[in-house]
């Protein structure tokens, strides 16, 4: 009994402890999304199915281009099985400090907020599987470590559900 009630206390405070950006407001270096992703950026990932089995791995060379409040980020993905895949985004800056950006598989617009060393990102994705496309829920968080390096946790789901994650690092050039 007493098991249950410790494993059902845990499941409870988990629940109530997702992350939120405010949590983020006083951590450093500030994010600044314009001023990492200018230039050249190499990153390397995997993606996870729905049970944590490593699905995929990656490489990917991202040249930014700033031009006023908009950035243009192409992207040039080179999967473990050979396949390649090329992703163009058009980020700009509104107003209010908030992002919002489009690319090719992305439906509608990509949305964002950056808080301290943390950019938060929600976006529909476009992703073929099998000659079969779906579209997922991408729930995307950016950390900048340093000068250098920025580490990304993408949780994608389909109705609700987490059916994988994407995980990332970027190293700036």
């Amino acid at each position: 009994m007493k098991k249950i009630a410790f494993v059902l206390a845990f499941v409870l405070t988990a629940v109530g402890c997702s992350s939120s950006l405010s949590d983020y407001k006083n951590s450093t270096p500030a994010f600044n999304l314009f001023e990492y992703f200018e230039g050249r950026v190499d990153a390397w990932g995997m993606v996870q199915d729905f049970t944590g089995k490593q699905t995929r791995r990656f490489s990917v060379e991202i040249t930014g281009t700033v031009e006023g409040n908009t950035i243009r980020l192409d992207e040039d993905f080179v999967f473990d099985d050979g396949e390649t895949q090329n992703r163009v985004w058009v980020i700009e800056k509104l107003p209010d400090g908030s992002y919002q950006g489009t690319a090719g598989d992305v439906i509608g617009k990509a949305s964002g907020r950056e808080e301290g060393n943390a950019l938060h990102w929600v976006y529909v994705l476009a992703v073929e599987v099998d000659g079969s496309t779906y579209e997922l829920t991408l729930d995307d968080w950016m950390f900048r470590q340093d000068e250098k390096r920025v580490f990304n946790l993408t949780s994608m789901k389909k109705f609700g559900l987490e059916v994988g994650r994407v995980t990332l690092f970027f190293e700036k050039q």
